[in-house]
This record gives structure tokens, sequence and C-alpha cells, in this order.
């Protein structure tokens, strides 16, 4: 399965059909959810890679990945999907998404937590990391693409 490669940033909860600039559930932004089909792969590389890096900005500040070949190992061995080349990062976040309530010691996945989550079950630890990667994904929304909206509107 983890082979298999994911075509769409989508987690099936999308927010956007209820009026959110960014969606709750991938943190695309509206245009983003409703134009993915027609986008070519330069531009789903794009919001690919932007997601990778507020993801991976956000969980650089709560955990260590110590062991990325074991971290991959357990991802495969428990079906995890997963986007090989991206940040091992982004790997730790599929994993604690889908099994944060069955993961007992984090250092056998191959990460651990930074000293200030260490006390945070994981369930808390991931709703946390969802709200920041939102927040992320919105204050980027605000600063970069609003104003362009604005702006053609106007015209």
């Amino acid at each position: 399965m983890p082979n298999q490669s994911i075509k769409t940033p989508c987690v099936g909860l999308c927010s956007t059909v209820y009026g959110d600039a960014v969606c709750r559930g991938c943190k695309r932004f509206h245009h983003e959810v409703v134009n993915w089909n027609g986008y070519d792969e330069a531009q789903k590389r794009a919001v690919w890679l932007r997601l990778e890096r507020l993801l991976v900005q956000v969980m650089q500040a709560k955990l260590e990945v110590f062991d990325a070949g074991l971290l991959r190992q357990q991802l495969t061995q428990r079906q995890v999907r997963f986007v090989a080349s991206q940040s091992e990062y982004t790997w730790a976040y599929q994993l604690i998404a889908r099994g944060a309530r069955m993961i007992n010691k984090v250092e056998l996945y191959g990460f651990v937590l930074l000293p200030e989550f260490r006390d945070w079950s994981l369930p808390d630890l991931r709703e946390a990391i969802d709200r920041e990667f939102f927040l992320l994904s919105e204050a980027h929304y605000e600063r970069y693409i609003a104003p362009a909206f604005l702006r053609e509107a106007m015209e």
C-alpha cells in the first residue's frame, strides 16, 4: 500500500464546501480543491511542496526523527500510506494521524518527542499539530493569496 502513489492531498474531510477559504482536512486553498483535477503536474507539485514545507515546520517543532529507515519500515509494515519522496517528518505525521491511539513507544518508530511534548498523549499532539498546520496554511492564504483575489475582483 505505501508504494501506491497518493494522487491528491485530500483526506476526505473537506470544509471548503462549507465556505472555508482553507480546507480543514487537507489544508489546500479552496481554489486548489476545486481546480485540482485541472492542474498540470507542476501546479500539483507546487501545492504539495507548500503543504510539505508547512507541515515539516510544525513537526520539527514537536519531534525529532532519528531513524528515517525505521520509520519507513514501520509505515510499510502497518500499511500506512505516505509519499516516499517527502520528508520523514511528513511520514511521522501520517503515522501519528493514523495510529495515535495505538502507539505506546514512539522510539520504536524512529522518532522521539521533544522534551516539552513528552507528557502529551499522541491524540492530543495530533490535534495540536493539525490545528497549527491549519493556522499556518490560513496565514499563508491571507498573506499571499487573498490580496490577489481581491485585486482580481476589483478589475
